[in-house]
């Protein structure tokens, strides 16, 4: 079976194998997430969370409204929310006069992609970074259909690029070119360099720059979580709609067949015994606190979680959480 991974026990372990883009998909290209827009349009993007107001057409919405927009002032009709009547213009003219509002036609949606060294694994079918780019694609392309201005950000452990929220496709083509080129950048000899850069630095980024009423897409495996991730994640989701995507990789959650295997961080390696029980089972229970710990600090700040596994086709899992009725 063959495995590729910067981090598989701890910081710096990497299993030592040959990447084979042949039977593997170790990167994303232009080309494949330029082709996704086709089926980005089985997608509509939805806030996560439901509001105890009503939006236009009479029904609940899941999400936080986008916003109203000030129309015009018309007389009074029977029907009509008593709550919406102009006072000002009814003392004027003498007769009520009510006033009406447009639902905003379009927000921000900011996605935050993390293409670090510790998204550089997969032992099916493709990199945890080749998943995260093509979800990220996916989400891109379903805002723009949707008439929404996309943005966000894209870092590595060394930097960060900030797209800033437009609508068009030129723009989102550069998005992705955006996305191609840090995927394209990660390597196993980069485990030699000390990191730079990682999500908390990230989110702190996406708070300079996100404005009130947007929705968020945080695309990562969320390893490197901390008191300051939560913090950050909590501050935004007062005012915006987030959304955290988590991929993973089933080698993650428990240890590959019983037998002897070798890992390596490049300069370091270590032969581990997979058929060990206890090995196993404090492996099994190390992924369960992790998962456990990241589903309880979502559900505080009521930010929705999906999970996309190398095993995963990223469009299936997407369309389950946003697929058009």
């Amino acid at each position: 079976m063959p495995l590729f991974s910067r981090r598989l026990f701890s910081p710096g372990a990497a299993v030592s194998s040959k990447v084979d883009d042949t039977q593997h998909r170790a990167y994303a290209t232009l080309d494949e997430l330029m082709r996704l827009r086709w089926s980005a349009k089985r997608l509509h993007l939805r806030p996560n969370r439901k509001v105890l107001q009503q939006t236009a057409g009479g029904r609940l919405s899941r999400f936080r409204s986008r916003g109203v927009d000030f129309a015009e002032v018309r007389q009074y009709q029977p029907g009509d929310d008593v709550r919406t009547i102009d006072w000002r213009v009814t003392a004027r003219r003498g007769k009520p006069h009510t006033k009406l509002f447009q639902e905003e036609r379009e927000r921000p949606v900011l996605l935050v992609v993390d293409q670090t060294l510790s998204q550089f694994f997969g032992s099916r079918l493709a990199f945890k970074s080749v998943r995260a780019a093509e979800v990220a694609a996916l989400l891109a392309w379903a805002a723009l259909q949707n008439g929404d201005r996309l943005g966000g950000l894209v870092f590595s452990d060394f930097g960060s690029h900030e797209h800033r929220p437009t609508r068009s496709d030129k723009d989102t083509l550069r998005f992705l070119q955006l996305l191609a080129a840090f995927n394209k950048q990660l390597r196993l000899d980069q485990t030699r360099q000390a990191p730079s850069f990682d999500l908390n630095q990230a989110l702190t980024e996406l708070r300079r720059i996100s404005k009130p009423g947007s929705l968020i897409f945080v695309i990562s495996d969320f390893q490197d979580m901390n008191d300051d991730t939560w913090r950050h994640l909590h501050l935004l989701a007062r005012h915006n709609d987030i959304v955290a995507i988590q991929t993973h990789d089933p080698l993650e959650a428990d240890l590959p067949p019983a037998g002897l295997y070798g890992i390596s961080d490049g300069q370091h390696q270590l032969r581990f015994d997979s058929g060990n029980r206890k090995l196993r089972q404090g492996f099994q229970q190390l992924f369960e606190e992790r998962q456990q710990a990241l589903r309880q600090h979502l559900n505080q700040a009521a930010i929705s979680l999906f999970q996309v596994s190398t095993q995963d086709q990223p469009l299936d899992v997407l369309v389950r959480a946003f697929g058009k009725k």
